[in-house]
């Protein structure tokens, strides 16, 4: 068994969204193809992967340094003992060869693209879902049959008033969604509020509604949004303040005694462990968003994983980051808390299999071959589109 050929291409996913941070007018990803000499219905079976949004292509890492690599490594050193499936914990290490500790940044998002195209082929390769074959290796056999996912947005947007929003939302919980996100820390204190509290009056309920400051605040203001928020009992309070301020974080969790969220720009289970160790996070009650495709992937996140229940934590504390079919498998094949979806942002790499509805909050996954890209047509067509030889 041998990977023949792999194809990388950027495409855009650009919008005029903002969060408190940054803007996406120029955001690209990276499509990973990985083709292999496997056949399975006549065709060559070949692997997808992409990154996930908010972190932009990393054409120049996939290029110079990790797709040659991989390219160049004997067959026998891909591939598991028994030769009939690609191991991706022995690519992971092909492609970190040379590289040093530490400096876990757009390196991790590079990884993260071939890994998830190598998990894609390794659960085709074995003839079922990645979720199944999760389960069956790495879990107790049995998947989650359906798993929690939100609904994310509420992004800043030119023009966008209150009532844009709350029609944004409320179209979100008839698509069947229970828990909604927004956006806060664009504007100051005063109208976030005036906005939460505009999406209130449609979701019904703090429980039904988290917010995301995507790490704008500094201490004092973190507080300060902290003391605003408690009276409304929010799902919860994310990323207040830069991702690897761990001595904020904790002194936030003194001041807001609700659910509190982090970690989607952790890029590496040293980072997650740090966070554990000195980030305040309380295991009764906030949550862990790692996400996979911009931290080295699935074999780095297993990893992470490895470490939670040192800290009192479990797989069911962690919702991912990043709205993506991976994490999705994670979730049911590893029973993860949940997951984020972007019902409306990032398409084609959003969302989930055609057809698949969202039902009181939770949604099944596609019983076919992979991550499941070949059951959302618009998809596969894009990255089949932009990687043809």
């Amino acid at each position: 068994m041998k990977i023949v050929k792999i194809r990388e291409a950027v495409l855009p996913i650009a919008s005029d969204i903002r969060n408190a941070y940054i803007d996406f007018s120029k955001m690209t990803v990276s499509v990973v193809a990985l083709e292999t000499d496997v056949i399975r219905d006549g065709k060559p079976v070949i692997g997808y992967g992409f990154n996930s949004n908010g972190r932009y292509a990393a054409s120049g890492l996939l290029r110079e340094r990790f797709l040659p690599r991989l390219l160049e490594a004997k067959p026998q050193d891909i591939v598991i003992e028994s030769g009939d499936n690609l191991d991706p914990a022995k690519i992971w290490r092909i492609m970190m060869t040379n590289e040093k500790p530490g400096g876990h940044g757009e390196r991790s998002v590079a990884i993260g693209v071939v890994d998830m195209a190598v998990w894609d082929a390794v659960a085709k390769i074995g003839g079922k879902p990645l979720y199944r074959y999760l389960a069956e290796h790495y879990s107790d056999g049995k998947p989650d049959r359906d798993v929690f996912v939100y609904a994310a947005g509420g992004y800043y947007y030119p023009g966008k008033d209150h009532r844009a929003l709350q029609d944004e939302m409320r179209r979100y919980l008839d698509l069947g969604y229970s828990v909604v996100k927004m956006k806060i820390g664009g504007a100051d204190l005063g109208e976030d509020l005036r906005r939460i509290e505009a999406v209130l009056q449609v979701v019904g309920e703090g429980k039904s509604l988290a917010v995301d400051a995507n790490g704008r605040f500094d201490l004092k203001t973190a507080i300060e949004y902290a003391k605003a928020l408690r009276p409304y009992d929010l799902f919860w309070y994310e990323e207040a303040g830069d991702p690897l301020d761990y001595a904020l974080q904790a002194e936030l969790a003194k001041h807001y005694d609700a659910p509190i969220a982090t970690g989607e720009n952790l890029f590496s289970h040293q980072d997650a462990r740090n966070l554990l160790r000195y980030g305040g996070m309380r295991p009764d009650r906030d949550w862990l968003q790692f996400d996979c495709a911009l931290s080295y992937g699935l074999v780095e996140y297993l990893r992470t994983l490895a470490l939670l229940p040192d800290h009192g934590f479990s797989s069911r504390n962690c919702i991912p980051h990043g709205g993506h079919q991976l994490s999705l498998n994670i979730a049911a094949g590893l029973k993860l808390g949940g997951n984020e979806s972007y019902p409306d942002l990032f398409a084609p790499f959003g969302g989930f299999a055609d057809g698949i509805a969202v039902e009181g909050g939770r949604v099944r996954l596609p019983d076919v071959p992979g991550i499941g890209f070949e059951a959302k047509v618009a998809l596969i067509d894009a990255m089949r589109h932009a990687t043809i030889a």
